[in-house]
């Protein structure tokens, strides 16, 4: 065979253009496109006739195809491919009988090696030019129109994407033969291992290979990768372009994950694996920290590699571990995730060996320091890992404590994310508690006391039998001799009288050692030694007395005493006999190693208990955290919240019954993902009971919801009923739970009066998903409800009469739009029952008949024809038994006398509670009769009208049909079209309501007249009628008579208000706000001189007035009823009330009217004016408080930079140091931007002379460390550098001027005068009575513009105030600064309907 030239993969395709010197092959000739089809045909015939060697003379021919490639058409390419994909083939076949042919030529041999590379080169050349190609035309089509999608990728990429797989396995079947022979027993040149694995990168730099679809490609490239580093020494290589591809490619991550997964474990390729780690952990910092995409691509390689081979990634984690001091936050979070699949795969379970167990801690440490990370990111991250840990119950049980621990204190976090995955980890807790299914800590108090005592019991008794501590005789003598020196030093001293009578020598020198030893035993030091003193001298030379003549008799003593003492102890062990000892040491081993066995259990039973009860304590104070979180803004942290609180509930932790009572409320919220979440809730703990039959369902679910209704408010009922109507519209509960409940409250079924109420609450909230469920058992209802048993006791009446409301607040859809609303007749059973329950129960003392009564008149008005009458026939009734009372009162009064429990008067006496009742009873007929009128009566003369106009339309209609004038009708048919008729004749029907109560239900004819002295005697006599049940009713029945007539009202308000500022009584103040909120709604004009008297209340000393009076200003405000100019700074000094339930009205309040376009940023400039006023009263500390609350509120740009020009300028007007202060706080509460900056700049010299004050300069140096922290623009840089260097400056000079002040030089400061009192201080401490004068009837407008007139001169005022921020004040109200207690100076009628008082 003929020599070839040598073929060198060239390091690029034009490098085989030019000559690369002697022997090495070149591109001799470029054929052009046309050319290629005629040489593709030449190169596959001589294929045929010569094999794969073909190539050596036809390779230009390829060559020329991969040079015109985007010129060339795709059937060129196709051939070109196939052609290719069959030489390779065919030599692969080829290869393995030639590499083993001992004979083969080095000709022959270097020309299998040309033809090799060159196949492969041009194979591979083709494959990445198809690959570009397929992933170019991929991203082309990502475009928004995406036309032609399906045809262009059938196309272009699917004959590709098909052919790829094949492809890659015919390269790793090639790479597996032994082709080194080919290299002379060499290794494989490293560029033909480059060759070959390229068209791998270059495949997996595709984004969309991560596909499911391309599974089969990706394993193709995986294996191909494996045998290039197993046969051709790829890893070095390999090591290299896998870190560079995560660096630039994110998507090569997870798949490279995989791969290096499966080298390590399929091809032992275990040492890549620390190659890659090493290569990772190396990387600079600060390259990490500018290439984000690469980090996350190695933070993703790292936390799926320990998923899948936590072994290997534990035995390399040390390269990773300074990654976690770091400023990269994703690096951190990629080794901690490491650290964690290490903890739950391989460092888990009670085998591990104490090496492992260290790491193991070791890696807990490190996770729980990490819980505080300064990212939230992180610590929001750690906490997903300590999640999965507890789930895979790797967190050994002494480390709970701990980490619950910081899942509580992570509640707290400001970020978001944190608090939702802190409560996660709490849930899983509590899920993956090793401790009990119940974990009440009040139920584990009680065990562990219990168990506490018998451990010390335990050890008590322990303590005699156990084997005391072996102490050496030597050990004893060095703890006596100090004792012994001293008492023998004494030996050399005068002795005492008498001493030398007591220790006399024995005869023999063994009874004299047994006295001496007995002495030392007793603890007599000295006696022992005076005597072995005098032993020494008697038996001199015997044992033990022996004294060595160089020591001095000192050191003879205590050693003769040493050798006593240690020789008598040792003679004492061994007395025993030795045949007995064995046995009774065996014996008392076996006695004794049973009780220390019951003792550790018993240690262990405690420290678990201990660790149980710990635990509950945690998660019970977690409760209290997590419940406050429910009104939380973020809807993700919110679903967490009652995800918790159902996870807890199934544990029987008494606590999470408030918070699943908490979550009620959250069923009317706006976001529907926190609706659903409520009603799953509640759908999982009580309609998925575990009980077998549906019975025994029913009655958990019964049980359940009767529990929560035990002294449930108002507001939970209604939240329950949602909830209820809800699962009965779906069709979720069961109809053996309605049943359950009319056995129940038929009493059929043995229940308790509680749970008999409890099932007509759940049967009314069931009627309105469902109404028909009351609509066919009315008259069980009836019978049963107001029996004659009802007198005993009022609440289930009145449930019953609730309840039955129902028909007439959502009855069965009319068949038609304008159908008559549902009525009973007169004559109806219903109305008999009630009528005869409310008269008997009047005359008989009951807490409980107020609220029946008036439940029972509002059914009559809902649901009877006449329901006046009736009403009538019960007032006449009652009316008659009190007056009955009092004739027997006026015939007893001689015998008896007046009795502290009767109200008397010169015409007799009635018991307290009847006149009571009575009162109740008027009040609430008057305001049934109102509504009634003004609702039920209204809306049926519209609804007869309208059919009236209808039948009129047709008959119209009929009539035109016949006969149509060109002029008839244009008139009418105009008035329609405008509405007037309508709105004329809506008008008229206002008019008669309105007329009725205003002429004829007060009037002397009316029932209602005879009752209004009896009211107005109780409400102006409070010492006369003392009671104070009597006196809120009084109060209460007067606002509802109010309520009837314009006229009426006008001339008793003056009273209403005196009760309301002078009442002694909590409940007939909070029952007169109330009365006036409705007033305000019904008569605005009327009640809108007296508003300052309804803030005033807001001051009350009593917090459920305080509360009630928020709550009302709340819904008038809102409504926009009362003015809120001038007073709406009382609504804010609520955000520092001392009850949290007032404070969060406030918050509401403030929360709502953000919510209401600019109202917040508009009465800012007026609330703080009048806080910061020094006789406002508040404190700088709360005004902050108040300030920080409100100004969140504050989020778009123009509001800040417009508050920022204002409160510049108020600068100006402020004249003493706590405005100024109070101003500048407010700045820097502020997030300045530029333009706001710039308002800073312009407006300096408003407050530049005030910045000498620390305060006011430590402010605006927050308010620009604010700034710079946000992000400065290099524009703007120089503008706050400039900004803060005059701020300095001014600070400086500031300090100056007070030193020379204090030389004698004037100040530049404005020196505080002694402040005047200041005439419309809003803060003013609430006076205990007011004078009668403060509630004189405010003048008519005209009388009063013309006092006001005189009064415009200009004059200057001592506090700031923000009225010009206002665009339409005029200037009379700039200069308006009344007192509070004054009468309003205007009445400025109020519509329903305006919307511009807040703009």
């Amino acid at each position: 065979m003929a020599a070839v030239s040598e073929f060198h993969l060239p390091l690029a395709p034009a490098d085989l253009l030019r000559d690369g010197g002697p022997g090495r092959y070149v591109v001799r000739e470029v054929l052009s496109a046309r050319e290629l089809p005629p040489a593709l045909a030449a190169f596959r015939a001589d294929f045929r006739a010569r094999g794969a060697l073909a190539v050596l003379q036809h390779f230009d021919c390829v060559y020329s195809v991969l040079h015109h490639f985007r010129a060339v058409g795709v059937a060129v390419k196709e051939d070109a491919l196939e052609l290719m994909v069959r030489v390779v083939t065919h030599h692969s076949n080829e290869l393995p009988a030639i590499l083993s042919d001992s004979g083969l030529s080095h000709a022959d041999r270097a020309a299998h090696l040309n033809a090799l590379k060159m196949n492969c080169y041009l194979l591979t050349g083709l494959m990445d030019a198809f690959e570009m190609e397929t992933c170019k035309n991929s991203c082309l089509e990502v475009d928004p129109g995406r036309k032609n999608k399906k045809n262009h990728a059938k196309t272009s990429g699917s004959m590709w994407e098909e052919e790829r797989e094949p492809l890659l396995r015919l390269l790793t079947q090639l790479l597996q033969l032994d082709l080194c022979q080919l290299w002379g027993g060499l290794k494989v040149e490293e560029e033909f291992a480059s060759l070959m694995t390229g068209s791998c990168y270059r495949i997996l730099e595709n984004p969309s290979i991560g596909l499911q679809r391309y599974r089969v490609t990706r394993e193709a490239v995986t294996h191909l990768l494996a045998v290039a580093l197993v046969h051709c020494n790829h890893m070095f290589s390999a090591t290299l372009k896998i870190t560079q591809m995560l660096q630039h490619f994110e998507h090569v991550a997870p798949v490279f994950a995989r791969a290096v997964s499966l080298w390590a474990k399929e091809y032992g390729l275990k040492s890549l694996v620390g190659e890659l780690l090493r290569e990772i952990g190396q990387k600079c910092p600060q390259d990490l920290a500018r290439e984000a995409s690469g980090v996350k691509g190695y933070a993703t390689f790292i936390s799926e590699l320990a998923e899948q081979i936590p072994a290997l990634v534990l035995s390399n984690m040390s390269v990773l571990l300074p990654h976690l001091d770091e400023e990269n936050y994703m690096m951190r979070n990629a080794v901690l995730a490491a650290m964690a699949e290490v903890l739950v795969q391989v460092l888990n379970g009670d085998q591990l060996e104490e090496a492992a167990r260290g790491t193991r801690d070791k890696f807990l440490d490190i996770l729980q320091a990490h819980v505080c990370d300064v990212h939230s990111f992180v610590r929001s991250r750690v906490l997903q890992l300590f999640t999965r840990i507890v789930q895979c119950k790797a967190l050994p049980l002494t480390q709970f404590q701990s980490v619950v621990s910081l899942a509580v204190g992570r509640l707290k976090d400001k970020s978001v994310i944190v608090v939702k995955n802190a409560i996660q980890l709490l849930a899983a807790f509590l899920s993956n508690n090793p401790f009990s299914s119940k974990l009440s800590f009040a139920d584990l108090d009680e065990p562990l006391k219990k168990e506490v005592q018998k451990l010390k019991e335990m050890r008590a008794r322990s303590r005699p039998i156990a084997v005391a501590p072996v102490v050496a005789p030597e050990e004893e003598w060095e703890a006596m001799l100090p004792e012994v020196r001293a008492a023998t030093q004494q030996l050399f001293q005068p002795l005492e009288e008498g001493e030398e009578e007591v220790l006399e020598m024995e005869e023999t020198v063994e009874r004299t050692v047994e006295q001496i030893t007995g002495l030392l035993k007793k603890l007599r030091y000295k006696s022992a030694a005076r005597l072995t003193q005098k032993a020494l001298c008697q038996f001199q030379g015997k044992e033990p007395f022996i004294s060595p003549g160089e020591e001095n008799e000192e050191a003879t003593i205590l050693g003769v005493l040493k050798r006593l003492y240690t020789g008598s102890c040792l003679g004492e062990n061994s007395e025993d006999p030795p045949h007995d000892n064995s046995s009774d040491e065996i014996e008392e081993v076996v006695q004794e190693e049973q009780p220390q066995t019951e003792l550790v259990k018993q240690e262990m039973l405690v420290q678990y208990l201990q660790d149980a009860y710990n635990f509950s304590v945690k998660i019970t104070e977690a409760l209290n955290l997590i419940s406050k979180m429910m009104y939380e803004n973020s809807v993700s942290v919110v679903q967490e919240a009652i995800e918790f609180f159902v996870t807890v509930s199934q544990f029987g932790v008494p606590q999470a019954l408030l918070g699943v009572r908490r979550m009620l409320p959250l069923i009317w919220s706006k976001e529907p993902a926190i609706k659903e979440a409520v009603l799953n809730a509640y759908r999982q703990l009580y309609l998925s009971p575990s009980e077998d039959s549906e019975r025994a369902k029913a009655q958990v679910l019964v049980h359940s919801l009767s529990l929560i209704m035990v002294d449930a408010s108002l507001g939970t009922i209604q939240c329950l009923e949602e909830i209820i109507s809800e699962f009965v519209q779906k069709d979720e509960i069961k109809p053996a739970v309605t049943q359950l409940l009319w056995e129940r409250f038929t009493e059929k079924c043995p229940c308790s009066s509680l749970e008999r109420r409890a099932a007509v609450m759940l049967l009314g909230m069931m009627a309105r998903g469902k109404p028909e469920i009351i609509g066919s058992n009315l008259d069980i209802l009836v019978t049963m409800g107001l029996s004659e048993k009802a007198c005993e006791d009022y609440r289930l009446p009145q449930e019953v009469c609730n309840v039955i409301s129902k028909l007439a607040s959502n009855p069965k859809p009319a068949l038609e739009k304008n159908s008559a609303p549902f009525r009973l007749l007169q004559s109806h059973m219903l109305f008999g029952c009630l009528s005869e329950t409310v008269s008997k129960g009047f005359a008989q003392p009951s807490s409980h008949w107020i609220p029946f009564m008036e439940a029972a008149i509002t059914l009559i008005y809902q649901l009877a024809e006449g329901a006046e009458e009736i009403c009538a026939d019960i007032l006449h009734v009652c009316c008659q038994q009190a007056l009955e009372k009092l004739q027997e009162a006026d015939e007893q009064k001689a015998d008896a006398g007046d009795s502290p429990q009767r109200v008397s008067d010169a015409a007799g006496s009635l018991p307290t509670f009847l006149l009571l009742h009575l009162v109740s009873l008027v009040g609430q007929v008057a305001l049934q009769q109102v509504a009634y009128l003004e609702v039920s009566v209204s809306a049926e003369l519209r609804r007869r009208r309208i059919l009236k106009e209808e039948k009129t339309k047709k008959q119209s209609d009929t009539s035109t049909k016949k006969q149509r004038p060109q002029s008839t009708g244009n008139e009418s048919t105009m008035e329609e079209e405008l509405g007037l008729v309508g709105a004329t004749a809506d008008d008229t029907e206002a008019e008669l309501i309105r007329s009725i109560c205003e002429t004829e239900l007060l009037d002397g004819k009316h029932l209602f007249s005879a009752f209004v002295p009896l009211v107005l005697k109780i409400c102006n006599n409070p010492g006369l009628y003392s009671d104070s049940a009597l006196s809120a009713a009084a109060a209460l029945t007067l606002g509802k008579l109010c309520m009837i007539s314009s006229e009426f009202c006008d001339s008793h308000l003056r009273l209403l208000f005196t009760m309301m500022e002078k009442s002694t009584l909590p409940d007939v103040r909070s029952n007169l706000i109330i009365a006036a909120g409705d007033l305000a709604i019904r008569f605005p004009n009327l009640v809108e001189p007296w508003t300052s008297h309804l803030y005033a209340r807001l001051r009350d000393p009593c917090p459920s007035v305080r509360q009630t009076a928020a709550l009302v200003m709340t819904h008038l405000i809102l409504k926009d009823m009362v003015k809120v100019k001038g007073q709406v700074s009382e609504m804010a000094t609520l955000l520092i009330d001392p009850e949290e339930a007032i404070v969060g009205v406030a918050q509401n309040f403030f929360g709502e009217l953000a919510n209401k376009g600019n109202a917040v940023y508009n009465l800012l400039p007026d609330i703080i004016s009048h806080l910061s006023d020094p006789n406002s009263g508040i404190e700088e500390e709360s005004f902050h408080t108040i300030m920080r609350h409100l100004f969140s509120y504050i989020t778009k740009d123009k509001q800040t930079e417009s508050l920022v020009e204002k409160l510049c300028q108020r600068f100006r007007t402020a004249r003493t140091e706590r405005q100024y202060r109070d101003l500048s706080h407010c700045l820097a509460l502020l997030p300045v931007s530029d333009r706001g900056l710039h308002k800073l700049q312009d407006n300096y010299d408003c407050f530049a002379d005030k910045l000498q004050d620390p305060v006011v300069y430590n402010c605006f140096q927050t308010l620009l460390a604010r700034f710079r922290r946000a992000g400065i623009k290099p524009e703007t840089k120089a503008l706050a550098e400039e900004l803060e260097q005059k701020l300095s400056a001014s600070h400086n000079r500031g300090l100056d001027s007070t030193e020379t002040c204090q030389d004698g030089s004037q100040t530049p400061m404005p020196r505080p005068a002694k402040q005047k009192p200041m005439r419309s201080s809003r803060r003013q401490p609430l006076s205990p009575a007011n004078t009668d004068d403060d509630f004189v009837t405010p003048p008519s407008r005209t009388l009063r513009n013309q006092k006001r007139a005189p009064k415009r001169l200009p004059r200057k005022k001592a506090i700031i105030t923000f009225s010009s921020d206002e665009e339409n004040d005029s200037e009379d109200e700039l200069s308006a600064g009344l007192r509070e207690e004054e009468t309003p100076t205007k009445t400025t009628p109020i519509t329903r309907s305006s919307a511009r008082r807040l703009r």
